[in-house]
C-alpha cells in the first residue's frame, strides 16, 4: 500500500525526517512511535503533501505521490487527522462529517457513508444537529476520524488520537480501528506516544529517533523488548 524510501524532509537548517525507509502492507496497522520531537508529525504531513520532501520517495500502490498536492494524494486514498483533529467548532457534527465527502459524486455511497460513520461512533449520532464546539474532546476526535472516513479512504494517517484523551475513550477508538481494519482492510498508519496502546492492536512498529529510524518489527517483538521499550517507548 505504501512504499517510503530515502525520505528526508526539513525545517530550515533543521533536519526533521532523516533517510526513512518503511513499507506498508495492504490492510496493516502499523504504529509510529518515539519520543517528541522523534519527527513523527512530520513523517505523516510529509506523506500527505502538507510538507515538502528535501528527497527521497513515496509511493501508494505503485503511484509516485512525492511531489503531489495534498488534495491530489487525498483523491488517490489517503486520509490524514492532525494531532487534535482540527474540527470546526462552529459547524453541526453533520457538517463536519460533510465536508470530509465533498469531493465524493456519488449521493447515494455519502448517504452510506454517513450511516457507517453514526454507526462506528454512536455519540455522534445522538449530536447530528449540534455544533462541535459542545462535544466532549473524546467525540470531537471520533468526529475527525469520522469526517476522514467519510471519504472512503484506503490509507488513514492518525497523528496522536489519544492525546489528551480518558484511558477509557482511547481503549474505544482503538478498538474502532482495530475492527474497522478487519471488516473493510482500511490499511492505518498510527503515530502515538501510547505505545503500549497502539502497540496492541498493531501489526508492526516503527521507532523514530531524532528523525531516524531505529527499530522496524512486529508490533509483539517491540514490545516484548526490554531495552528498546525503556529506551525509547516508555513503558
Amino acid at each position: 500500500m505504501l512504499e517510503v524510501e530515502g525520505l528526508t524532509a526539513a525545517y530550515g537548517p533543521v533536519r526533521a525526517l532523516d533517510d526513512v525507509t518503511m513499507s506498508i502492507a495492504p490492510g496493516a496497522i502499523t504504529a509510529v512511535l518515539g519520543a517528541n520531537g522523534a519527527g513523527k508529525t512530520t513523517l505523516l504531513r510529509t506523506l500527505s503533501g502538507l510538507h515538502p520532501a528535501k528527497k527521497g520517495r513515496v509511493r501508494m500502490d505503485g503511484t509516485n505521490i512525492t511531489a503531489l498536492a495534498a488534495d491530489r494524494i487525498a483523491r488517490l486514498g489517503m486520509a490524514h487527522v492532525p494531532e487534535g483533529g482540527g474540527v470546526l467548532t462552529e459547524l453541526t457534527v453533520e457538517e463536519n462529517l460533510r465536508l470530509g465527502a465533498l469531493w465524493r459524486k456519488d449521493k447515494r455511497d455519502r448517504a452510506k457513508a454517513f450511516t457507517e460513520v453514526y454507526e462506528l461512533f454512536e455519540p455522534l449520532a445522538q449530536r447530528q444537529r449540534k455544533p462541535a464546539s459542545t462535544l466532549s474532546g473524546g467525540e470531537r476526535q471520533m468526529l475527525a476520524i469520522g469526517r476522514a472516513l467519510m471519504g472512503r479512504p484506503r490509507l488513514l494517517l492518525l497523528d496522536e488520537p489519544s492525546l489528551g484523551l480518558a484511558p477509557m475513550i482511547t481503549a474505544s477508538i482503538m478498538r474502532v480501528l482495530d475492527d474497522l481494519r478487519a471488516q473493510t482492510g482500511l490499511t492505518v498508519l498510527l503515530v502515538e506516544q501510547n505505545a503500549r496502546s497502539a502497540l496492541s492492536i498493531a501489526d508492526r512498529g516503527l521507532v523514530l529517533s531524532l528523525g531516524r529510524v531505529v527499530a522496524s518489527d512486529e508490533a509483539k517483538t517491540l514490545a516484548a523488548d526490554d531495552q528498546l521499550r525503556h529506551a525509547y517507548l516508555g513503558f
